[in-house]
C-alpha cells in the first residue's frame, strides 16, 4: 500500500518536474449520467461552482483553463457516446455553461440522445454544419469530426435587481 502511494507521488513529481501534461482520465462515477447528462440537456439548474466541484471530485483537477472554462478529461459515456472532455464555465463571463466533447458526429449524437433521452434537436439553418438545438435549450455543434453538446444560460441576477 505504501509503495503504491510513494510510486503515485513520485509519478506526479516527475510529471511536474518535466512539465508534462500527465492528466489521466479517471472512470466516471455512476452519477455521471444523471448529473452531467441532465445538465447538458438543460434539465437541471446550472451552477458552475457545483459542477466544478463535482468534476474535480470525479476526475481530479482540471487539466486546463481556457476560453472561460475549466476543462476535465473523462472516461465516460453518455447516451452511448464516448465523452472525452467536459468543460464548465469559470466566473469570467455572464454565461454559465456545462459542455462535453464526444467522439460521435453531431448526427450520431443527435440520434443517440433522441433514442435514449427522448429529446429531439432541430437544425438551426440549412448549412452543411448547422447548430442543432433542443426545446429545453441544449445545443449540439460540430467540433472538427466530433461533436460538442452544451447548455448555456445567463447567470441569475442577485436578488433586488
Amino acid at each position: 500500500m505504501i509503495r503504491h502511494q510513494v510510486r503515485a507521488v513520485l509519478t506526479h513529481v516527475a510529471c511536474a518536474a518535466v512539465g508534462l501534461a500527465c492528466a489521466h482520465a479517471q472512470a466516471a462515477p455512476s452519477t455521471f449520467g444523471p448529473v452531467i447528462g441532465s445538465a447538458l440537456l438543460c434539465r437541471s439548474q446550472l451552477d458552475n461552482a457545483y459542477f466544478h466541484s463535482y468534476l474535480t471530485q470525479a476526475f481530479g483537477p482540471s487539466y486546463k483553463r481556457e476560453g472561460g472554462a475549466y476543462w476535465f478529461r473523462t472516461d465516460a459515456t453518455l447516451w452511448g457516446a464516448k465523452v472525452r472532455e467536459v468543460m464548465v464555465s469559470d466566473d469570467s463571463s455572464e454565461i454559465v455553461f456545462v459542455g462535453a466533447i464526444t467522439d460521435s458526429t453531431p448526427e450520431e449524437l443527435e440520434k443517440s440522445v433522441r433514442a435514449r433521452a427522448g429529446i429531439p434537436f432541430r437544425a438551426q439553418d440549412g448549412s452543411p454544419f448547422p447548430l442543432r438545438k433542443s426545446n429545453p435549450g441544449s445545443t449540439i455543434a460540430y467540433m472538427n469530426d466530433k461533436s460538442k453538446i452544451y447548455c448555456a444560460k445567463f447567470k441569475p441576477q442577485p436578488p433586488g435587481r
